[in-house]
């Protein structure tokens, strides 16, 4: 039922994961609405869908702590305008969309001026700097979780939270079509395919890009026309691999598509970062090694902070080791080799079990989280 009121929704997100969950957010609320606004920051996506973006995501997308001591200037600039902005145009409600650091402290501001805050994606306070949820808790009045492990959290601090399961696990096929999407991409059924993806930010892939691609190689020289995939969405990233793999001397297409999962769904196995990536790779069913490496110096300032066993969200979900992980020295392009040789090669039963464990797990986070999302929003601006 289409509703006659006027809204005036703020929304920031912070990075590309955010865009593609904000998007499909205001596509399910303009169902809702006769006439509804969207403002603040978003990416391509977003503003496809006529929101009012004041600014870019890439203006607040930044990684590591030097990054954020360098720019911090410009973002307290940025939450004050936003702020100003937001209660100029009187909004029903605020949705922070992940991005914890930046989005909870203009969520705490906005909540004083009497505005409904909603928190959409739970900071990772279950991996380290568990002290977010007290700040959460000042700040938001609900926390859209993405994943059933968190909810016991939020209930033990008495912060109003809906568990909504993940929109990537409603988007994609419980059961992905390989045939039709190798044929999309133009690879031969009987080929062996890796897909490889070193990360979405500048700063990953200058650091696993070459440790990757001489992975990448070691694989070509074992396995005869074995087809290497490397899907990219942005143009500068695309430009950037392309510079840093220039003198390695490894066979491989750059995809220009906005649905890696496809690309994963087509492979035989992929080689990933840790992020939203290895959450496709899953709901893909696609076999996967996950690696990451960052700043040694800053690796040991925050390793005594962190208290998960593993950085996939495969493995977290499950909660055991369902896929392999090679974190800073153990990210080298031999253990890498070997262990994607070794799901190369996997038999079909292998492949079949990994496959189940995949789809279990899928299962449990799609629960139409769109849907969830909008008729909690509806709730809170007293509209069911």
């Amino acid at each position: 039922m289409i509703n006659n009121r006027s809204v005036i929704i703020g929304i920031v997100v912070g990075e590309n994961s955010g865009d593609i969950l904000g998007v499909g957010l205001i596509r399910s609320l303009k169902k809702c609405f006769k006439k509804v606004q969207f403002f603040g920051i978003g990416g391509f996506r977003m503003r496809s869908e006529n929101m009012e973006c004041w600014y870019d995501i890439s203006e607040l997308s930044i990684m590591g702590i030097t990054g954020v001591i360098f720019r911090l200037p410009k973002l307290l600039n940025m939450r004050r305008e936003l702020i100003k902005r937001f209660l100029k145009l009187k909004l029903n409600i605020f949705i922070g969309i992940d991005f914890p650091d930046f989005n909870i402290s203009l969520e705490k501001r906005l909540k004083k001026y009497g505005i409904t805050t909603i928190h959409y994606v739970s900071p990772s306070i279950w991996a380290w700097r568990s002290n977010r949820v007290f700040a959460l808790k000042e700040a938001t009045h609900n926390v859209l979780l993405l994943f059933p492990f968190e909810k016991s959290i939020y209930a033990r601090c008495g912060i109003p939270n809906q568990f909504i399961g993940h929109p990537l696990a409603d988007e994609i096929p419980l059961y992905p079509n390989k045939i039709a999407l190798r044929q999309k991409f133009d690879i031969p059924s009987n080929r062996c395919c890796l897909a490889i993806l070193p990360g979405s930010r500048p700063k990953e892939i200058q650091i696993l890009t070459k440790i990757f691609m001489h992975c990448a190689k070691l694989l070509q020289d074992t396995i005869p026309n074995l087809e290497i995939l490397i899907p990219l969405h942005d143009t500068d990233l695309i430009n950037q691999f392309v510079t840093l793999t220039s003198f390695i001397s490894v066979k491989f297409r750059v995809l220009h598509t906005l649905t890696a999962w496809e690309v994963m769904a087509a492979a035989d196995a992929a080689l990933l970062t840790s992020g939203t990536a290895t959450l496709e790779c899953m709901l893909a069913k696609c076999p996967m090694v996950v690696a990451y490496r960052m700043n040694p110096v800053i690796f040991m300032l925050i390793r005594h902070l962190i208290k998960v066993k593993w950085i996939s969200l495969p493995n977290l979900l499950a909660g055991k080791p369902i896929v392999q992980e090679f974190i800073q020295k153990k990210c080298d392009p031999q253990r890498l080799a070997s262990s994607l040789f070794y799901l190369l090669n996997y038999n079909q039963e292998q492949r079949t079990t990994l496959q189940q464990e995949f789809y279990h797990l899928h299962r449990s986070i799609k629960l139409h989280a769109n849907d969830q999302a909008t008729r909690l929003i509806l709730k809170y601006i007293n509209l069911l």
